[in-house]
């Protein structure tokens, strides 16, 4: 009876042994199949995609057109983005730089010299990035210079045209939240506040001016990471 006790332990200690060596798992150092030190994902590498979405904000003149020195304006924006992201282990760093088409714009009655228009014809951004990763999703925030192309334009009662451009520098920053669909591609939400600052339009009939250009950005992407 003891000696069939004893056989009957070391049976089980055998067949116990058998069944860790097929699962991989081992008292040494050895790696196991269904544990790994690795990451989830990996946000590490350069990336290129394109990007749509609405934008809103205040254009300011000094002095006031027809009485009135903001106006609220609004568009479509279309236009892609480029940059590099370093993944510390759950923290992620990089850059990022877009350039937009834009058709922000507002209209004013400008009385006896006919409508005054301004817009913003194009812009981009140069902004460092920076978020934490939950796997597959990084919630992140970013910060940088924006610049951008700016026209002024004044249609008199005869339907003629004058208009002036200027090119604008300003600041940028903003949220945004990625999300890894495949390990080269992700869908991104992202929102923007852009200060252009003001610049002065020469030569228009109504005179000089100062333009400032305000506006919130709110876009959604998708890039690739080579």
């Amino acid at each position: 009876m003891k000696r069939s006790a004893i056989a009957l332990s070391a049976i089980l200690a055998l067949s116990a042994s058998a069944q860790a060596a097929d699962l991989g798992w081992s008292g040494g150092a050895a790696a196991s199949p269904i544990y790994s030190s690795a990451p989830v994902s990996n946000w590490s590498g350069f990336y290129a995609g394109v990007n749509g979405g609405y934008m809103w904000g205040t254009t300011t003149t000094a002095p006031a057109i027809a009485g009135a020195a903001s106006n609220e304006a609004s568009g479509w924006t279309l236009g892609g983005q480029a940059g590099y992201n370093y993944d510390l282990g759950g923290f992620v760093v990089g850059a990022e730089a877009d350039l937009q088409w834009g058709n922000i714009a507002h209209t004013t009655a400008a009385g006896a010299l006919g409508n005054f228009e301004t817009r913003i014809d194009a812009f981009g951004t140069a902004r460092l990035r920076a978020g934490a990763a939950f796997g597959q999703v990084m919630p992140y925030a970013t910060l940088g210079a924006a610049f951008g192309r700016g026209t002024a334009k004044l249609t008199n009662n005869q339907n003629v045209v004058t208009s002036q451009s200027a090119n604008h520098i300003g600041w940028t920053a903003g949220v945004g939240l990625e999300a890894q669909a495949t390990p080269n591609l992700s869908f991104k939400a992202e929102y923007l506040y852009v200060d252009l600052g003001d610049q002065p339009y020469n030569g228009l009939p109504l005179g000089n001016i100062n333009l400032t250009q305000r506006f919130s950005v709110i876009r959604a992407g998708i890039n690739y990471k080579f």
